[in-house]
């Protein structure tokens, strides 16, 4: 039975930290024609931003005819944190699906109507963006040499110890069927970046079907906030112990 001609009730999160320069033109790129079809709710997160993250949302919610959520946390909830706060919310006001869309614009928000689509499949849990599923395409886009082979290096060890095989453990493009979020754990999860790879776990160990898609690389002048060592001794520690 097909349901593609009932709207789809989509919320499109943004966690927003530090992001003054990035989050207007974020907002500006979400490709237009996704509003018409489906009914969209964008739940923008400012993570404690020490800049002016908080006046660039405003102006933004002001310029764009969209339906707004804003939330300012006097916390920082950290990466894992805004994605708890983000699934709840999603949760608490009965949305169909849920997409992370990073606020600092290394994702690119065009192609979100790819994510959409693929919805249309409800045998579907979650659908992820991958860097990796081109190679070139990845190192082409400007991902440091280090990540590149950091990432292929995790991802290889995470499917050997999880029997799984996903082409990347670390995107953070990701929607979620909301259905399926409230079929796993996620409050005790880290509130750091190796949340990711935690909720991948579960969703295997959930047996939920998680489909990977092709998405752009793009490292630009973003800052990143993850320090690459520490976070892959996090990612492999939370992937082992879960095993046992």
């Amino acid at each position: 039975m097909s349901h593609s001609n009932i709207k789809k009730k989509i919320l499109i999160f943004i966690p927003a930290y530090n992001v003054e320069k990035k989050i207007y033109s974020v907002i500006e790129r979400i490709p237009k024609t996704i509003f018409q079809n489906n009914d969209i709710k964008i739940l923008i997160i400012n993570d404690c931003s020490k800049d002016k993250t908080y006046e660039e949302i405003l102006k933004t919610t002001k310029n764009f005819n969209y339906t707004f959520e804003v939330y300012n946390s006097t916390v920082n909830l950290g990466y894992g944190g805004v994605q708890k706060y983000a699934f709840q919310y999603a949760i608490d006001n009965e949305f169909d699906y849920a997409i992370m869309v990073h606020g600092d614009g290394q994702y690119a928000p065009e192609e979100i109507p790819n994510f959409i689509s693929k919805f249309n499949d409800e045998s579907l849990d979650a659908v992820f963006g991958s860097r990796m599923m081109s190679y070139k395409s990845a190192l082409k886009g400007g991902m440091p040499f280090y990540k590149f082979l950091g990432n292929i290096f995790l991802t290889f060890i995470q499917n050997l110890i999880l029997g799984s095989k996903i082409s990347e453990f670390h995107s953070g493009y990701r929607s979620f069927k909301v259905d399926s979020l409230k079929k796993i754990n996620f409050k005790d999860k880290a509130n750091y970046y190796h949340f990711d790879t935690e909720i991948i776990i579960e969703f295997l160990k959930n047996k939920l079907k998680i489909l990977e898609i092709y998405i752009p690389t793009h490292y630009g002048d973003e800052v990143s906030h993850l320090k690459s060592i520490p976070y892959g001794l996090k990612v492999l520690w939370t992937t082992i112990k879960s095993k046992f």
